[in-house]
């Protein structure tokens, strides 16, 4: 039965209710014509549904024949990807002015015809998940997505096509149906590019910030500094909105440490690396943040210790530009199922060049370049001498500042 429309509908009962009343047209030249316009409309709206009905045979046949011929399996993708101008990592529907990394990653998947077209709007449809979120303008070298999708031929290059270079899947391998890439995931590494010249004294000259050299002995004070992280502490004070005791605060670092320094276009870097099962919302980047300001003698080495106490302290949040998440870990996956013969370990050895030529195309340039040309790093250290390190933060300073913290970066965690 085909759908008719209301207007004809009521035309045709009330002619009937005319007829039941003993009316009679007066010319039967007008009821030949009202018969001829109603079957116009008639055979009009059965041609439109059938052409409607007949569109969508065909695409769900379409995708009947896909799903026969490519059927859905879970699989974990390795992704690579440089942040600038992207709104973090998680999509956010609703809102596609701010762009994310995920938004244009379900885009590729659906082009690349490895999902159908309505799991694009409703992603629990393909399990879809996100090993981590990562902030505004933060990149990967390591990020693990867990979704099913139709294992096509050559199915990573299908979805790379559809992908801007600032973003790769470098990675693809078969896992349980089970399996939930945040759930799994046992430790999180990231590491964090940033200039040297953040470690200088506090009288420093920032305009010659290119000519700055970091010296053994402050880097290794450095190094005393971040091993201080590691352990069981609680972090309620390196994140916004979380009470001192709030058990989700205590958080495991197993690794923190600064590289050897580094000359790119003239100006030294260092690489920061830090290691955890889980970190909360701008953890990482105030971890950094206090560290560096007790290296330039704004807050005293004590600081860090009282920050994991009840009270509320003043810690600075490095900025997010330098960080990137660099892998991922499934020790506990890899033991039980990583050698049962059916699936292969979560490990990307082979990947590896993959991963550090990426790094060196998109990552590290973008993040070299855009510190030389916005100066990120020297900004935010001349905000250093506003904060009290020594006195606790009121609730309203701490209300304002949280609200700060929440518009700059949204909601998405380290």
């Amino acid at each position: 039965m085909f759908k008719i429309r209301p207007l004809l509908s009521a035309l045709i009962n009330y002619r009937q209710l005319l007829e039941r009343n003993g009316y009679k047209f007066l010319c039967t030249m007008t009821e030949a014509s009202t018969d001829q316009q109603t079957a116009k409309l008639l055979k009009r709206e059965n041609e439109d549904s059938a052409e409607r009905v007949s569109k969508r045979l065909k695409s769900e046949g379409e995708q009947a024949d896909d799903d026969r011929k490519y059927p859905k399996k879970k699989v974990a993708l390795l992704l690579a990807y440089s942040g600038k101008g992207y709104y973090g990592m998680q999509r956010n529907p609703g809102n596609s002015q701010f762009r994310t990394i995920e938004d244009d990653l379900v885009a590729a998947l659906v082009k690349s015809g490895c999902i159908p077209e309505n799991h694009g709007d409703e992603m629990k449809k393909m399990s879809f998940q996100r090993c981590a979120r990562t902030d505004k303008g933060v990149s990967a070298a390591g990020q693990v997505v867990s979704l099913k999708l139709r294992l096509m031929e050559d199915v990573k290059d299908k979805i790379n096509e559809h992908l801007p270079p600032q973003i790769r899947v470098l990675g693809l391998k078969r896992v349980t149906q089970g399996f939930n890439s945040k759930n799994n995931c046992d430790a999180r590494t990231y590491s964090y590019l940033l200039p040297t010249v953040a470690f200088s004294p506090k009288d420093y000259d920032t305009e010659n910030a290119a000519v700055f050299r970091l010296e053994a002995e402050t880097l290794q004070k450095v190094n005393q500094l971040f091993a201080l992280y590691k352990g069981t502490h609680n972090f309620h004070n390196f994140t916004s909105q979380k009470a001192p005791n709030d058990p989700s605060a205590r958080r495991y670092i197993t690794e923190m440490s600064c590289g050897e320094p580094f000359v790119r276009n003239s100006y030294e870097f260092a690489v920061i690396t830090v290691r955890g099962q889980s970190f909360m919302l701008h953890q990482i980047r105030k971890m950094i943040g206090l560290v560096i300001a007790v290296i330039k003698g704004y807050a005293k080495e004590q600081v860090i210790e009282r920050s994991w106490g009840q009270e509320k302290v003043d810690v600075p949040k490095a900025p997010g530009l330098g960080l990137v998440l660099e892998r991922v870990h499934f020790d506990r996956y890899n033991k039980r199922f990583g050698g049962d013969g059916l699936h292969e370990r979560l490990e990307w050895d082979r990947e590896e060049e993959a991963i550090k030529a990426f790094k060196e195309a998109h990552i590290y340039p973008t993040i070299i370049e855009t510190e030389r040309e916005e100066g990120s790093m020297v900004s935010w250290m001349s905000t250093l001498p506003i904060h009290d390190f020594e006195a606790t933060v009121t609730g309203t300073q701490d209300s304002k500042g949280q609200k700060q913290e929440n518009a700059d970066e949204g909601n998405n965690s380290d």
